[in-house]
Protein backbone atom coordinates (compact mmCIF):
# COMPACT_ATOMS: atom_id res chain seq x y z
CA UNK A 1 0.00 0.00 0.00
CA UNK A 2 3.05 2.26 -0.30
CA UNK A 3 2.78 5.14 -2.24
CA UNK A 4 4.34 5.38 -5.52
CA UNK A 5 6.97 7.76 -5.78
CA UNK A 6 6.46 9.67 -9.75
CA UNK A 7 9.02 11.94 -10.59
CA UNK A 8 8.62 16.11 -9.19
CA UNK A 9 6.64 17.54 -11.68
CA UNK A 10 7.40 21.31 -12.70
CA UNK A 11 7.28 23.61 -9.79
CA UNK A 12 4.28 25.67 -12.19
CA UNK A 13 2.64 22.43 -12.19
CA UNK A 14 2.44 21.23 -8.97
CA UNK A 15 1.61 24.91 -7.82
CA UNK A 16 -1.56 24.36 -10.15
CA UNK A 17 -2.52 21.52 -8.95
CA UNK A 18 -2.51 23.13 -5.36
CA UNK A 19 -4.19 26.00 -6.26
CA UNK A 20 -7.13 24.12 -7.94
CA UNK A 21 -7.50 22.70 -4.32
CA UNK A 22 -6.64 25.85 -2.13
CA UNK A 23 -9.47 26.53 0.25
CA UNK A 24 -8.30 29.99 1.42
CA UNK A 25 -10.87 32.86 1.27
CA UNK A 26 -9.59 36.35 1.74
CA UNK A 27 -8.18 37.21 4.58
CA UNK A 28 -10.52 40.20 5.36
CA UNK A 29 -13.21 37.62 6.08
CA UNK A 30 -11.98 37.01 9.05
CA UNK A 31 -12.56 40.66 9.79
CA UNK A 32 -15.90 40.42 8.83
CA UNK A 33 -16.59 36.85 10.55
CA UNK A 34 -15.80 38.66 13.91
CA UNK A 35 -18.09 42.06 12.96
CA UNK A 36 -20.95 40.11 12.05
CA UNK A 37 -20.70 38.13 15.53
CA UNK A 38 -20.39 41.92 17.73
CA UNK A 39 -23.13 43.28 15.24
CA UNK A 40 -26.03 40.35 16.35
CA UNK A 41 -25.48 41.23 19.79
CA UNK A 42 -25.73 45.30 19.05
CA UNK A 43 -28.63 44.01 16.90
CA UNK A 44 -30.21 42.35 19.83
CA UNK A 45 -29.56 45.45 22.18
CA UNK A 46 -30.95 47.41 20.11
CA UNK A 47 -33.99 45.68 19.65
CA UNK A 48 -34.35 45.34 23.56
CA UNK A 49 -33.55 48.98 24.32
CA UNK A 50 -36.62 49.76 21.29
CA UNK A 51 -38.92 47.37 22.93
CA UNK A 52 -38.16 49.57 26.32
CA UNK A 53 -35.54 47.76 27.81
CA UNK A 54 -34.24 51.35 29.55
CA UNK A 55 -37.56 52.69 30.44
CA UNK A 56 -38.33 49.30 33.00
CA UNK A 57 -35.43 49.87 35.01
CA UNK A 58 -37.24 52.52 37.27
CA UNK A 59 -38.09 50.10 39.74
CA UNK A 60 -36.41 47.19 41.29
CA UNK A 61 -38.67 44.71 39.72
CA UNK A 62 -38.94 46.04 36.61
CA UNK A 63 -34.88 46.55 36.74
CA UNK A 64 -34.36 42.70 37.41
CA UNK A 65 -36.69 41.92 34.69
CA UNK A 66 -35.30 43.45 31.96
CA UNK A 67 -32.04 42.94 32.70
CA UNK A 68 -33.07 39.33 32.53
CA UNK A 69 -34.84 39.65 29.56
CA UNK A 70 -31.37 41.00 28.31
CA UNK A 71 -29.26 38.10 29.16
CA UNK A 72 -31.38 35.96 28.22
CA UNK A 73 -31.47 38.25 24.70
CA UNK A 74 -27.43 37.82 24.30
CA UNK A 75 -26.79 34.70 25.91
CA UNK A 76 -29.79 33.09 23.26
CA UNK A 77 -27.85 34.53 20.31
CA UNK A 78 -24.65 33.87 21.36
CA UNK A 79 -25.65 30.31 21.61
CA UNK A 80 -27.15 30.02 17.92
CA UNK A 81 -23.94 31.70 17.18
CA UNK A 82 -22.09 29.05 18.81
CA UNK A 83 -24.08 26.46 16.92
CA UNK A 84 -23.02 28.09 13.67
CA UNK A 85 -19.21 28.15 14.53
CA UNK A 86 -19.35 24.07 14.54
CA UNK A 87 -21.55 24.12 11.52
CA UNK A 88 -19.06 23.51 9.16
CA UNK A 89 -19.42 26.49 7.23
CA UNK A 90 -17.13 26.79 4.72
CA UNK A 91 -15.99 29.89 4.64
CA UNK A 92 -15.77 30.34 8.23
CA UNK A 93 -13.89 27.52 8.86
CA UNK A 94 -11.58 28.40 5.90
CA UNK A 95 -10.82 31.73 7.47
CA UNK A 96 -10.30 30.21 11.13
CA UNK A 97 -9.52 26.76 10.79
CA UNK A 98 -10.62 23.77 13.51
CA UNK A 99 -8.48 24.96 16.10
CA UNK A 100 -9.33 28.49 16.60
CA UNK A 101 -13.12 28.04 15.87
CA UNK A 102 -13.04 25.20 18.50
CA UNK A 103 -11.77 27.62 20.82
CA UNK A 104 -13.83 30.50 19.43
CA UNK A 105 -16.93 27.85 20.06
CA UNK A 106 -15.40 27.12 23.54
CA UNK A 107 -15.28 30.75 24.79
CA UNK A 108 -18.81 31.73 22.85
CA UNK A 109 -19.99 28.96 25.05
CA UNK A 110 -19.03 29.74 28.48
CA UNK A 111 -20.62 33.35 28.16
CA UNK A 112 -23.68 31.92 26.61
CA UNK A 113 -23.49 29.68 29.11
CA UNK A 114 -22.99 32.30 32.04
CA UNK A 115 -25.36 35.30 30.86
CA UNK A 116 -28.02 31.93 30.75
CA UNK A 117 -27.87 31.03 34.26
CA UNK A 118 -27.81 34.94 35.27
CA UNK A 119 -30.94 35.21 33.08
CA UNK A 120 -33.07 32.76 35.01
CA UNK A 121 -31.60 34.32 38.36
CA UNK A 122 -32.84 37.83 37.17
CA UNK A 123 -35.82 36.72 35.77
CA UNK A 124 -36.82 35.01 38.42
CA UNK A 125 -35.89 37.27 41.19
CA UNK A 126 -37.91 39.96 38.75
CA UNK A 127 -40.74 38.55 38.93
CA UNK A 128 -40.93 37.30 42.55
CA UNK A 129 -40.70 40.71 43.10
CA UNK A 130 -43.45 41.88 41.16
CA UNK A 131 -45.83 39.41 42.24
CA UNK A 132 -44.76 39.14 45.91
CA UNK A 133 -44.06 35.68 45.80
CA UNK A 134 -40.73 33.61 47.17
CA UNK A 135 -38.58 33.44 44.64
CA UNK A 136 -38.98 29.39 44.97
CA UNK A 137 -42.49 29.79 44.69
CA UNK A 138 -41.97 32.15 41.39
CA UNK A 139 -39.72 29.84 39.79
CA UNK A 140 -41.84 26.93 39.91
CA UNK A 141 -44.91 28.79 38.58
CA UNK A 142 -42.59 29.97 35.29
CA UNK A 143 -41.86 26.16 34.94
CA UNK A 144 -44.96 24.91 35.25
CA UNK A 145 -47.41 27.87 34.49
CA UNK A 146 -46.08 29.65 31.74
CA UNK A 147 -46.13 28.78 27.59
CA UNK A 148 -42.79 26.50 26.32
CA UNK A 149 -40.92 26.87 29.62
CA UNK A 150 -41.13 23.07 30.68
CA UNK A 151 -39.21 22.71 27.69
CA UNK A 152 -36.74 25.17 28.49
CA UNK A 153 -36.26 23.93 31.42
CA UNK A 154 -35.39 20.41 29.76
CA UNK A 155 -33.20 21.85 27.23
CA UNK A 156 -31.70 24.00 29.86
CA UNK A 157 -30.93 20.64 31.88
CA UNK A 158 -29.34 19.38 28.70
CA UNK A 159 -27.46 22.52 28.25
CA UNK A 160 -26.04 22.52 31.53
CA UNK A 161 -24.85 18.82 31.27
CA UNK A 162 -22.85 19.25 28.11
CA UNK A 163 -21.23 22.18 29.97
CA UNK A 164 -19.85 20.16 32.45
CA UNK A 165 -19.03 17.79 30.40
CA UNK A 166 -17.22 20.02 28.51
CA UNK A 167 -15.09 21.05 30.84
CA UNK A 168 -11.05 19.99 30.51
CA UNK A 169 -11.12 17.48 34.01
CA UNK A 170 -13.89 15.66 32.99
CA UNK A 171 -13.34 15.31 29.75
CA UNK A 172 -10.51 13.36 30.71
CA UNK A 173 -12.00 10.99 32.21
CA UNK A 174 -14.50 10.57 29.26
CA UNK A 175 -14.40 8.08 26.38
CA UNK A 176 -14.42 10.52 23.50
CA UNK A 177 -17.15 8.03 21.82
CA UNK A 178 -18.96 8.88 24.87
CA UNK A 179 -17.95 12.53 25.33
CA UNK A 180 -18.96 13.35 21.85
CA UNK A 181 -21.94 11.23 22.14
CA UNK A 182 -23.46 13.64 25.13
CA UNK A 183 -22.32 16.67 22.97
CA UNK A 184 -24.44 16.20 20.27
CA UNK A 185 -27.20 16.86 22.80
CA UNK A 186 -26.38 20.21 22.85
CA UNK A 187 -28.63 20.39 19.57
CA UNK A 188 -31.75 18.79 21.38
CA UNK A 189 -31.07 21.65 24.43
CA UNK A 190 -30.66 24.24 22.08
CA UNK A 191 -33.97 23.08 20.07
CA UNK A 192 -35.85 22.96 23.80
CA UNK A 193 -34.40 26.17 25.63
CA UNK A 194 -34.56 28.94 23.04
CA UNK A 195 -38.44 28.90 21.00
CA UNK A 196 -39.85 29.22 24.15
CA UNK A 197 -38.83 32.93 23.70
CA UNK A 198 -40.88 33.28 20.46
CA UNK A 199 -44.08 32.20 22.40
CA UNK A 200 -43.72 34.49 25.57
CA UNK A 201 -40.88 36.87 24.87
CA UNK A 202 -42.44 40.46 25.42
CA UNK A 203 -39.42 41.54 22.64
CA UNK A 204 -40.89 39.42 20.01
CA UNK A 205 -45.17 39.32 20.83
CA UNK A 206 -44.64 43.44 20.69
CA UNK A 207 -41.92 43.55 17.77
CA UNK A 208 -42.17 42.68 14.35
CA UNK A 209 -38.65 43.41 13.36
CA UNK A 210 -37.81 41.23 16.33
CA UNK A 211 -39.78 38.13 15.60
CA UNK A 212 -38.29 38.37 11.96
CA UNK A 213 -34.98 38.67 13.43
CA UNK A 214 -34.93 35.90 15.57
CA UNK A 215 -37.28 33.13 13.10
CA UNK A 216 -34.05 34.48 10.76
CA UNK A 217 -31.12 33.28 13.15
CA UNK A 218 -32.77 30.49 13.66
CA UNK A 219 -33.66 29.29 10.02
CA UNK A 220 -30.30 30.26 9.13
CA UNK A 221 -28.93 27.39 12.02
CA UNK A 222 -30.77 25.11 11.05
CA UNK A 223 -30.49 25.07 7.33
CA UNK A 224 -26.34 25.25 8.27
CA UNK A 225 -26.61 22.35 10.24
CA UNK A 226 -28.55 20.36 8.26
CA UNK A 227 -26.65 21.19 4.90
CA UNK A 228 -23.36 21.10 6.15
CA UNK A 229 -23.10 18.75 8.84
CA UNK A 230 -25.37 15.99 7.24
CA UNK A 231 -26.92 16.66 3.31
CA UNK A 232 -23.22 17.73 2.24
CA UNK A 233 -21.14 15.17 3.95
CA UNK A 234 -23.81 12.30 2.76
CA UNK A 235 -23.54 13.88 -1.02
CA UNK A 236 -20.10 13.81 -1.11
CA UNK A 237 -19.75 10.65 0.64
CA UNK A 238 -22.69 8.73 -2.07
CA UNK A 239 -21.42 10.64 -5.15
CA UNK A 240 -17.43 9.26 -5.08
CA UNK A 241 -18.82 6.51 -3.57
CA UNK A 242 -15.85 5.86 -1.10
CA UNK A 243 -14.68 2.22 -0.02
CA UNK A 244 -12.15 0.62 1.72
CA UNK A 245 -9.67 -0.60 -0.69
CA UNK A 246 -7.29 -2.21 1.81
CA UNK A 247 -5.98 -2.44 5.60
CA UNK A 248 -2.09 -2.49 6.10
CA UNK A 249 0.09 -3.23 9.65
CA UNK A 250 2.74 -0.11 9.62
CA UNK A 251 4.27 -1.62 13.19
CA UNK A 252 2.54 -3.46 16.28
CA UNK A 253 0.01 -0.20 17.32
CA UNK A 254 -0.09 1.52 13.66
CA UNK A 255 -2.23 0.60 10.64
CA UNK A 256 -3.04 2.76 6.93
CA UNK A 257 -6.29 2.29 5.57
CA UNK A 258 -6.47 2.95 1.87
CA UNK A 259 -10.16 4.31 0.21
CA UNK A 260 -10.89 4.15 -2.95
CA UNK A 261 -13.59 6.07 -4.45
CA UNK A 262 -14.91 7.28 -8.32
CA UNK A 263 -14.19 11.07 -9.18
CA UNK A 264 -11.51 11.76 -6.45
CA UNK A 265 -9.94 14.59 -8.20
CA UNK A 266 -13.50 16.45 -8.18
CA UNK A 267 -13.27 15.88 -4.14
CA UNK A 268 -11.68 19.70 -2.80
CA UNK A 269 -9.27 18.46 -0.54
CA UNK A 270 -5.03 19.13 -0.03
CA UNK A 271 -2.30 17.41 1.44
CA UNK A 272 -2.53 18.20 5.24
CA UNK A 273 -6.21 18.64 5.75
CA UNK A 274 -8.15 15.60 7.60
CA UNK A 275 -12.01 14.04 7.04
CA UNK A 276 -13.93 13.15 9.78
CA UNK A 277 -14.66 9.62 8.75
CA UNK A 278 -16.84 6.99 9.71
CA UNK A 279 -16.48 3.24 8.82
CA UNK A 280 -20.09 1.56 7.97
CA UNK A 281 -20.09 -2.30 9.03
CA UNK A 282 -18.48 -2.12 12.10
CA UNK A 283 -19.22 -0.83 15.99
CA UNK A 284 -19.45 2.49 16.57
CA UNK A 285 -19.70 3.75 12.94
CA UNK A 286 -22.17 6.22 13.46
CA UNK A 287 -19.52 8.18 15.81
CA UNK A 288 -16.91 10.08 13.37
CA UNK A 289 -12.90 10.55 14.28
CA UNK A 290 -10.65 12.95 13.10
CA UNK A 291 -7.88 11.62 10.83
CA UNK A 292 -5.77 13.38 8.41
CA UNK A 293 -4.41 12.32 4.97
CA UNK A 294 -1.14 10.60 4.98
CA UNK A 295 -0.28 10.56 1.20
CA UNK A 296 -0.92 13.54 -1.01
CA UNK A 297 -4.73 13.34 -3.19
CA UNK A 298 -3.93 11.69 -5.92
CA UNK A 299 -7.25 11.30 -7.72
CA UNK A 300 -7.65 7.86 -7.63
CA UNK A 301 -7.20 7.10 -3.86
CA UNK A 302 -6.97 8.78 -0.42
CA UNK A 303 -5.20 6.72 2.71
CA UNK A 304 -4.92 7.58 6.41
CA UNK A 305 -2.54 6.57 9.05
CA UNK A 306 -3.93 5.70 12.14
CA UNK A 307 -2.03 4.73 15.48
CA UNK A 308 -4.27 2.77 17.96
CA UNK A 309 -4.96 5.10 20.43
CA UNK A 310 -8.20 3.67 21.68
CA UNK A 311 -11.20 5.25 21.61
CA UNK A 312 -12.56 2.94 18.30
CA UNK A 313 -9.03 3.53 16.21
CA UNK A 314 -7.80 0.48 16.94
CA UNK A 315 -10.81 -1.20 15.54
CA UNK A 316 -9.81 -0.09 12.13
CA UNK A 317 -7.44 -2.86 11.61
CA UNK A 318 -10.55 -5.04 11.33
CA UNK A 319 -12.70 -3.17 8.92
CA UNK A 320 -13.13 -5.12 5.67
CA UNK A 321 -11.99 -4.19 1.87
CA UNK A 322 -15.03 -2.90 0.76
CA UNK A 323 -16.64 -1.55 3.32
CA UNK A 324 -18.64 1.98 2.36
CA UNK A 325 -16.57 4.67 3.88
CA UNK A 326 -18.49 8.27 4.91
CA UNK A 327 -16.48 11.70 5.32
CA UNK A 328 -17.23 14.87 6.89
CA UNK A 329 -14.70 17.70 5.20
CA UNK A 330 -12.10 18.37 4.35
CA UNK A 331 -11.27 20.58 7.45
CA UNK A 332 -7.86 22.06 8.51
CA UNK A 333 -5.91 25.06 7.35
CA UNK A 334 -2.64 22.94 7.18
CA UNK A 335 -2.01 22.89 3.86
CA UNK A 336 0.09 24.82 0.76
CA UNK A 337 -2.33 27.31 0.99
CA UNK A 338 -1.78 29.14 4.01
CA UNK A 339 2.61 29.06 2.88
CA UNK A 340 3.51 32.69 2.34
CA UNK A 341 7.86 31.93 2.38
CA UNK A 342 9.89 29.72 -0.03
CA UNK A 343 11.44 27.61 2.71
CA UNK A 344 9.09 25.60 4.63
CA UNK A 345 9.93 23.52 7.89
CA UNK A 346 7.11 20.71 8.36
CA UNK A 347 8.14 19.53 12.22
CA UNK A 348 5.73 16.41 13.41
CA UNK A 349 5.77 14.00 16.23
CA UNK A 350 4.33 10.75 16.57
CA UNK A 351 1.36 9.90 14.44
CA UNK A 352 1.63 13.34 13.90
CA UNK A 353 4.33 13.24 11.00
CA UNK A 354 0.80 11.72 8.78
CA UNK A 355 -0.36 15.42 7.55
CA UNK A 356 3.35 16.09 7.02
CA UNK A 357 3.94 12.76 5.06
CA UNK A 358 1.17 14.56 2.46
CA UNK A 359 2.64 18.18 2.76
CA UNK A 360 6.00 17.28 1.64
CA UNK A 361 4.58 14.74 -1.16
CA UNK A 362 2.46 17.70 -2.22
CA UNK A 363 4.19 20.91 -1.88
CA UNK A 364 5.65 22.92 -4.79
CA UNK A 365 9.38 22.84 -3.97
CA UNK A 366 12.62 23.10 -5.43
CA UNK A 367 15.73 21.47 -3.61
CA UNK A 368 16.96 22.72 -0.29
CA UNK A 369 12.58 24.51 -0.12
CA UNK A 370 11.80 22.30 2.57
CA UNK A 371 13.04 20.17 5.85
CA UNK A 372 11.18 17.86 7.14
CA UNK A 373 11.95 17.38 11.04
CA UNK A 374 10.48 13.91 12.53
CA UNK A 375 10.58 13.38 16.22
CA UNK A 376 9.98 9.64 17.94
CA UNK A 377 10.07 8.00 20.85
CA UNK A 378 12.17 5.37 19.67
CA UNK A 379 13.16 4.04 16.65
CA UNK A 380 10.83 1.31 16.52
CA UNK A 381 7.75 4.51 16.34
CA UNK A 382 9.05 5.76 13.41
CA UNK A 383 6.52 5.32 10.38
CA UNK A 384 6.04 5.51 6.89
CA UNK A 385 10.23 6.20 7.53
CA UNK A 386 11.14 4.84 4.05
CA UNK A 387 8.50 6.66 2.14
CA UNK A 388 9.77 10.13 3.39
CA UNK A 389 13.16 8.98 2.47
CA UNK A 390 12.34 8.14 -0.72
CA UNK A 391 10.04 11.48 -0.86
CA UNK A 392 12.86 13.66 -0.07
CA UNK A 393 14.94 12.03 -2.30
CA UNK A 394 12.78 12.21 -5.25
CA UNK A 395 12.02 16.27 -4.25
CA UNK A 396 15.22 17.31 -3.05
CA UNK A 397 14.02 17.69 0.58
CA UNK A 398 15.97 17.48 4.05
CA UNK A 399 15.14 14.96 6.62
CA UNK A 400 16.00 14.77 10.33
CA UNK A 401 14.82 11.82 12.04
CA UNK A 402 15.24 12.79 15.90
CA UNK A 403 14.27 9.51 17.87
CA UNK A 404 14.17 9.67 21.77
CA UNK A 405 12.24 10.16 25.26
CA UNK A 406 10.79 13.73 25.47
CA UNK A 407 12.47 15.67 28.45
CA UNK A 408 10.32 15.45 31.42
CA UNK A 409 11.97 18.28 33.95
CA UNK A 410 10.88 20.78 31.66
CA UNK A 411 8.60 21.26 28.49
CA UNK A 412 10.36 20.50 25.16
CA UNK A 413 10.32 19.17 21.51
CA UNK A 414 13.94 17.78 22.07
CA UNK A 415 14.86 14.46 23.51
CA UNK A 416 16.73 13.56 26.71
CA UNK A 417 19.58 12.42 24.32
CA UNK A 418 20.12 16.46 23.18
CA UNK A 419 21.74 16.95 26.69
CA UNK A 420 21.76 20.68 27.63
CA UNK A 421 20.64 21.75 24.35
CA UNK A 422 18.13 24.24 24.39
CA UNK A 423 15.27 24.07 22.14
CA UNK A 424 15.96 27.00 20.24
CA UNK A 425 19.52 26.26 19.74
CA UNK A 426 18.13 22.55 18.65
CA UNK A 427 15.96 23.95 15.87
CA UNK A 428 18.95 26.53 15.28
CA UNK A 429 20.89 23.54 14.59
CA UNK A 430 18.73 21.46 11.96
CA UNK A 431 17.73 24.66 9.90
CA UNK A 432 20.62 27.57 10.64
CA UNK A 433 17.92 30.31 8.63
CA UNK A 434 14.26 28.84 10.40
CA UNK A 435 13.61 32.43 10.94
CA UNK A 436 12.88 33.00 6.83
CA UNK A 437 10.74 29.42 7.07
CA UNK A 438 7.07 28.96 6.98
CA UNK A 439 6.65 26.23 10.31
CA UNK A 440 4.30 23.36 10.03
CA UNK A 441 3.08 21.83 13.19
CA UNK A 442 1.97 18.22 14.03
CA UNK A 443 1.93 16.09 17.23
CA UNK A 444 0.80 16.57 20.75
CA UNK A 445 -0.68 19.16 22.21
CA UNK A 446 2.54 19.89 24.95
CA UNK A 447 5.01 18.81 22.26
CA UNK A 448 3.50 21.33 20.00
CA UNK A 449 3.38 24.39 22.41
CA UNK A 450 7.02 23.54 22.99
CA UNK A 451 8.06 23.66 19.20
CA UNK A 452 6.15 26.68 18.43
CA UNK A 453 7.55 28.96 21.32
CA UNK A 454 11.52 27.51 19.85
CA UNK A 455 10.15 28.65 16.26
CA UNK A 456 9.08 31.98 17.95
CA UNK A 457 11.99 32.61 19.95
CA UNK A 458 14.19 31.78 16.49
CA UNK A 459 12.49 34.68 15.28
CA UNK A 460 9.15 33.18 13.24
CA UNK A 461 6.35 34.78 13.22
CA UNK A 462 2.98 33.76 14.37
CA UNK A 463 1.16 34.25 12.06
CA UNK A 464 3.75 31.56 10.04
CA UNK A 465 3.58 29.04 12.61
CA UNK A 466 0.78 26.40 11.41
CA UNK A 467 -0.61 23.68 13.39
CA UNK A 468 -3.28 21.34 13.75
CA UNK A 469 -4.62 20.14 16.86
CA UNK A 470 -7.03 17.17 17.31
CA UNK A 471 -7.41 17.77 21.11
CA UNK A 472 -11.18 17.60 21.88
Amino acid sequence: MAVEIQPAPTNAARQSLVADRRVLVPSWWRDAVGLAVWASMLIVTALWVSGGGLQALTTPAGAFTTLGRLTGLISSDLLLIQVLLMARLPVVERVYGQDELARRHRLVGFWSFSLMLVHLVLITIGYALSAHLNVFVQFWELVVDYPGMLLATAGTALVVAVAMTSLRAARRKLRYESWHLLHLYAYLGVGLALPHQLWTGQEFLNNAWATIYWWGLWIAAVVAIVGWRLLVPLYRSLRHDLRVAGVRRENADVISVLISGRDLDQLPVAAGQFFNWRFLGRPGWTRAHPYSLSAAPNGRSLRITVKDLGDGSHELATVKPGSRVLIEGPYGRLHAGVRTQRKVLLLGAGIGITPLRALLEELPQAPGDVTLIYRAGSDDELVLSDEIEKLAAARGARVFFVAGHRRRERNSWLPTSAGTLSDTDGLRQLVPDIAEHDVYLCGADAWMDAAAKAARDCGVPSDRIHSERFSW
